[in-house]
């Protein structure tokens, strides 16, 4: 269920960086030459502050292994347990496989050294801050990505998120579609039952705003679930391909359900269906294609946050960047037209050096990640000092040289072809960082 005014629970519940100062104008920007405008953005969080230093390994810089003397990932040397060179400075963790190739093809890059305006290490607050995209503010305010709807379609739906019941990201006037995370998506709960889904509606049938929202919440819910049952029978069929038609056993009589699931499996040659964030993924590529009003999506995962036993090269941050690699590659399947960009960020990096219990504690800076076809890629962005002590934040922490929001306004203004004053709107108090003008091809 979703609503612009309304909380989900509430439904539910019915149901049963500043670089140095600011400016008063402060874009003053040409759009890039051949920006249309109709491009798809999509947002991937990471809640719990992942580890940047392990998904792009600086393999180069002596003072990662010496503070990282248990869980750096080894340089590249070619085998199965060392990260995979990307450049003379960085290479990448050996489970993030999946997108080497975007890395090979041009369309992934990342900014190593990107944050929040100012450190804070606080989840919570870091992350609200992240996804209102205001700095310090405590008081409900609008999710800039909603900003981003209301002002590309300020009566269409235009936003959608898969995972989160009502993120803050999303919250704000303009409507959005929220749909739940993993197989729930493709179920409709008590919807299902007709006389259960007859009861509600009757009972939310007046013009009041909890019962318009109430009704187009369902409406939406059954539509999602259907086009996303609709799209795996599709992907589950041409698994099978011709055993579809030799649905029999041996005794010639018509497959029982487990046969036919055995045949299928086999059919699939053992390939395991996606699960958590590849899935959320997967259902987000084809709630989008389908429905080309929606130019803005939004995925999150969370267990990012490592303070032990982090492993390197395997283990248990070895397995969350795995998942996100299968999730970014299938983003990169449904979101390849030449407007389209994926966007992966996350509150806050972590500590240059390990702890106490092998994992790494809050820290500042981080590596944002872009891919897309206008996306300069196959090369690194931006500023990166090193960790030698001296060019860390308090001599702890990847400094932030680049403020987030730079980054995501040089996405919006190749993806949505935004005028100064909306660009001011989503993202106060943001100065333009012209380095970071070579992060967009320009033709």
């Amino acid at each position: 269920m979703q609503t612009a005014q309304l909380s989900r629970r509430r439904l539910l519940m019915a149901s049963g960086i500043a670089l140095a100062g600011s400016t008063s104008r402060i874009w003053a920007q040409a759009a890039l030459p051949g920006t249309t405008g109709t491009g798809r953005l999509v947002v991937v969080l990471l809640r719990g502050a992942y580890d940047g230093l392990s998904a792009f390994v600086p393999y180069a810089d002596a003072d990662y292994y010496a503070s990282r003397p248990n869980i750096a990932v080894a340089a590249p040397d070619g085998t199965a347990k060392t990260a995979l060179r990307l450049d003379n400075t960085f290479a990448l963790h050996p489970a993030l496989a999946p997108v080497l190739p975007l890395w090979q093809q041009g369309v992934l890059s990342f900014v190593p050294s990107a944050g929040l305006p100012a450190p804070n290490r606080s989840h919570f607050d870091a992350q609200y801050e992240m996804e209102i995209g205001q700095r310090g503010k405590t008081s409900a305010a609008p999710g800039w990505l909603n900003k981003v709807a209301s002002s590309s379609n300020k009566t269409l739906t235009s936003a959608i998120g898969v995972g989160e019941a009502n993120p803050a990201i999303l919250a704000g006037d303009a409507p959005v579609k929220l749909i739940p995370r993993g197989q729930a998506a493709e179920r409709t709960g008590v919807l299902a039952n007709d006389k259960t889904r007859q009861a509600l509606m009757d009972l939310y049938a007046g013009n009041d705003k909890l019962s318009e929202a109430f009704r187009q919440g369902a409406g939406s819910r059954m539509q999602s679930a259907q086009e996303l049952v609709t799209e795996k029978m599709e992907i589950d069929g041409k698994k099978m391909g011709p055993a579809l038609d030799r649905r029999l056993d041996k005794d010639g009589t018509p497959a029982t359900a487990q046969a036919q699931n055995a045949q299928m499996l086999a059919a699939s040659n053992g390939a395991a269906d996606p699960v958590g964030l590849q899935l959320d993924a997967q259902h987000l590529g084809t709630l989008m294609r389908n429905d080309r009003h929606l130019r803005i999506g939004f995925l999150s995962a969370g267990g990012w946050d490592t303070h032990a036993n982090q492993g390197h090269a395997t283990g248990q941050l070895a397995n969350n960047l795995g998942n996100l690699g299968l999730a970014i590659a299938q983003l990169r399947q449904d979101f390849s037209e030449p407007g389209d960009v994926v966007v992966v960020m996350s509150e806050f990096g972590r500590t240059a050096a390990e702890n106490g219990t092998r994992g790494t504690d809050h820290g500042y800076g981080n590596a944002m990640w872009l891919v897309g076809s206008r996306v300069n890629g196959g090369k690194w962005h931006g500023q990166w000092t090193g960790l030698a002590r001296g060019n860390l934040n308090e001599a702890r922490d990847v400094p932030a040289h680049h403020d987030y929001r730079a980054v995501l306004a040089q996405l919006m203004r190749s993806t949505f072809a935004m005028p100064d004053s909306a660009l001011a709107s989503i993202l106060p108090n943001t100065n333009w960082d012209t380095r970071l003008d070579s992060l967009l091809r320009k033709t």
